[in-house]
């Protein structure tokens, strides 16, 4: 076995990720595979954060882009978020690992409103930390709400999941001459505008020096085989 790179770590899921084929909501057996692998990461000795985005439910930008209020609509996603960390807690949970939702917004019926102390004391109580909400307050992202977390809780490194292997020049699906890049500083993402996260998150992730590992959530396999340092990823960091 490989050495384990990090140690704790803040995984970064899109809501789209946990839909599979479907167009809109939650696939479970998307939502049972990505928590094998988190369970399996767990089980090498690794602590772990999550954070779900909400976009295969709903989107606050959508409704401010037909004329709607913006806060609203940032609020309601942050309840899809909710939603989406329920089901990736339970799928945790069926595995025989602890896992707790701790959301930005209060939903005491449902899951625990966060603190930074109160995560530290699940985390030393070895449990997966869920977290949803976002930050808690509109116009901000649920990659910053990431970044956010991955900092309060001082982990190793932020693991984005996303739909291809890493960060390229151009959107690999549309232009088939994108090249991958292995290695990047958080300020060239700034910089090139690379769309990989928005920037308050990558600043954030620059100033707090964590770096972000950017990965196919689709690939069997591919979060663990990151965590021990193997696997095709961009790193960014420096």
């Amino acid at each position: 076995m490989s050495e384990l790179k990090y140690r704790r770590v803040l995984l970064k899921l899109s809501g789209e990720a946990l839909m599979g084929d479907r167009g809109f909501g939650i696939d479970p057996k998307v939502v049972n595979r990505i928590a094998e692998e988190i369970v399996e990461a767990y089980r090498l000795g690794i602590q772990i954060g999550v954070v779900v985005g909400g976009g295969n439910i709903f989107r606050g930008v959508s409704v401010a882009a037909q004329g709607g209020d913006r806060t609203t609509g940032d609020y309601m996603g942050m309840l899809g978020t909710v939603m989406n960390a329920l089901a990736v807690r339970s799928a945790i949970d069926r595995l025989g690992v602890p896992a707790v939702v701790l959301s930005a917004i209060g939903i005491p019926a449902l899951c625990e409103t966060f603190t930074q102390r109160g995560a530290m004391e699940h985390l030393k109580a070895n449990k997966v930390l869920v977290f949803a909400g976002g930050t808690g307050n509109p116009f901000f992202t649920t990659d910053s709400g990431a970044a956010l977390r991955a900092a309060e809780i001082g982990c190793d490194a932020l693991l984005k999941g996303t739909q291809v292997d890493g960060v390229y020049t151009a959107d690999p699906k549309k232009d088939p001459t994108a090249k991958r890049y292995d290695r990047l500083s958080h300020q060239e993402v700034l910089s090139k505008n690379l769309q990989v996260m928005d920037a308050a998150a990558i600043a954030l992730a620059r100033d707090n020096k964590i770096p972000v590992v950017v990965f196919s959530v689709h690939e069997n396999g591919a979060f663990v085989n990151v965590l021990l340092g193997k696997g095709v990823c961009t790193v960014i960091e420096g």
